[in-house]
Formats: structure tokens, sequence, C-alpha cells
């Protein structure tokens, strides 16, 4: 009879962290957005600040997602889904994190702050958003089409009597 593996293995940290900067970086992103219309300075400074958790946040969930690489690439399919998913997150990180620093540039240079500055930031935060999409979509079609880090029961279910 098979034992069920323990839930705190190496697979499982990648998921448990990916989840929280994805909706940092997308409520960073609708803070920049509802800030290029609203005289309030707090959105600008809140988008700001969630585009800083999300974006430590993303490079936390690429550490996990390649130490969880090496043992679920071998039991997958179609490896190449993996790939893809591991280089749109990639890119997605770098997307957010220059958006991070052009943001915290133009905060602290006068002329810089323009509506056309902001606009061209939150444009690519909106690519950004793009990519982090498409990555989410490749790694949910990994989770439930491939079981990628997923136990998956014998037919019969003993190990669970």
């Amino acid at each position: 009879m098979s034992e069920i593996p323990e839930f705190w293995r190496t697979e499982v940290y990648h998921p448990l962290s990916v989840h929280f900067p994805i909706v940092l970086l997308l409520m960073a992103t609708l803070f920049k957005l509802i800030g290029l219309w609203s005289s309030k300075i707090t959105w600008e400074q809140g988008g700001r600040f969630l585009l800083f958790l999300g974006v430590i946040g993303i490079w936390i969930s690429v550490y996990t997602g390649n130490l969880a690489d090496g043992i679920v690439s071998r039991e997958l399919c179609d490896p190449t889904m993996l790939k893809d998913h591991e280089n749109f997150a990639v890119i997605t990180a770098w997307i957010f994190t220059v958006a991070l620093g052009a943001d915290l540039i133009t905060s602290y240079v006068d002329i810089l702050k323009t509506k056309a500055v902001s606009v061209i930031l939150v444009i690519g935060l909106l690519v950004g958003c793009g990519t982090l999409t498409y990555s989410g979509h490749l790694g949910a079609q990994l989770v439930y089409q491939q079981a990628a880090g997923v136990y998956v029961p014998s037919d019969d279910c003993a190990e669970f009597n």
C-alpha cells in the first residue's frame, strides 16, 4: 500500500507563493490606472507600494518555481509548456521590475512628473498584466491538465484507508 506524501514538499512552495503577488500586481495596476484620472496622490502612492510588494513577491515566485521545475518536469507529458510558463514568468517579473524602477525615478524627478509619463507607465503595467495572465494560464494548464506537483491517488484510493 502506498502512502500519501507529506504536504510540505518543495513543489508545493510555488503555488503557495505565487497567488499573493498576482493580486498585488493586478491591484497596483488598477491603482495606477485610477491615479491617471484622480487628483488624489494616494492612488499613486498606494499603487507604488503594491507594485513594490508585488515585485518582491514575483521574484520569490520565480525562485520557488525554479525549485519546483526539477521535480515536476520529469512527470509532465509536455515539458515545453513548463518552459513557456517559466519564460513568461521571468519576462513578467522583469516588466514589473522595470515599471517599479521607472515609477520610483519619476516620483523623485520633477521633470518626469507628467501625465504622458504616467500613461506610458500604466501601458507598461497593462502589458505586464497581459504576460502575467498568460503565465498564470500556462501554470493552470500545468496543474489541471498535466497534474504538475499534484499527488494523484491510486485508482482505489487505498492510501486514504
